[in-house]
């Protein structure tokens, strides 16, 4: 408790208080809860993802600003992720985005001892959830656009990595440990459904449009950082094995590799190959009052009427 009193400034909830022992009769006591929450160590790590992510933001602002509306989509993306993810480690610095997860924790004996069983109390940071269902539905986007992928499959892998997304959230706030491993597989299949798109489709489409130098790469790269992720989520809120601080400090590093680490590579390697740009004209860059060429009820041209 002495961590979490040095992070938040307060002792945590159910946290077991002195009572007096004068008691009638023998009683039955049940063991307090076993709390697993970040300590400085892993506030301390909360502070420098947020700066470097507040500084990527910033920096893809500025890159943005360089470019002219049609050329500006990928830029724009980048930003976006980033500043949801400074957000959203702003909420955990700041001490919010989070919340205590109970656990019924079971300790097998041997020698015909009954198995004991204990409430643990994790600290799961349910923020980063929420980061994870907006940025890396953009991140994908940004993959797909760059290679020229259809409308429906890029649909295809947000729909799958949203549901990866969401059975990992399931699977942290599962109360009964014997669930979570459910959980977690079905968090590999929709994983597996978003590479066999980004590998298969997707670079299928980027070979033909010609941008497959700068694509193939970046897809690499994005599917082993996102295995990263699920690698880390087993260790920590499946099988517990690692830290809270661990975890914070795990997912930040990914955080960091997949989000700014990505945006500009993905920035300064597309402008290289001039298959690989991404050019939107129309209302995207002209606005919708834009009046040349529209129809009129009747069917006439609007400068033939």
């Amino acid at each position: 408790m002495e961590g979490y009193y040095d992070v938040y400034k307060k002792v945590p909830p159910y946290a077991p208080t002195a009572t007096s022992t004068a008691v009638p009769l023998p009683t039955v006591t049940h063991a307090p809860p076993q709390f697993e929450h970040i300590t400085s160590e892993g506030h301390h790590a909360l502070w420098v993802v947020f700066v470097l992510m507040l500084l990527s933001t910033i920096a893809f602002i500025v890159f943005s600003w360089k470019v002219a509306i049609p050329g500006r989509l990928l830029h724009q993306l980048m930003t976006y992720i980033a500043l949801t993810s400074t957000i959203s480690y702003y909420v955990m610095v700041t001490g919010g985005g989070w919340s205590f997860h109970p656990i019924w924790a079971t300790e097998e004996h041997r020698h015909d001892i009954p198995d004991t069983h204990h409430l643990v109390l994790r600290q799961v940071f349910w923020v980063r959830y929420i980061d994870w269902l907006v940025t890396t539905p953009l991140i994908l986007f940004a993959l797909g656009a760059l290679s020229g992928l259809s409308g429906s499959n890029i649909l295809n892998t947000i729909v799958a990595n949203v549901t990866m997304n969401l059975t990992g959230l399931f699977g942290a706030y599962t109360c009964r440990g014997k669930y979570k491993p459910g959980w977690y597989a079905m968090s590999w299949v929709a994983f597996i459904a978003v590479v066999w798109n980004l590998a298969s489709n997707a670079r299928a489409t980027a070979q033909r449009r010609g941008s497959a130098k700068v694509y193939n790469p970046l897809a690499i790269y994005t599917i082993a950082v996102w295995i990263g992720y699920l690698v880390i989520w087993g260790v920590s809120d499946l099988s517990r094995t690692l830290s809270p601080d661990g975890e914070v400090i795990g997912f930040g590093i990914l955080d960091l590799l997949a989000k700014p680490v990505f945006g500009l590579w993905l920035l300064f390697s597309y402008r290289k190959v001039r298959e690989a740009d991404v050019h939107v004209d129309g209302a995207w860059a002209e606005g919708f009052g834009h009046r040349e060429g529209l129809l009129r009820v009747g069917g006439e041209r609007e400068e033939d009427a």
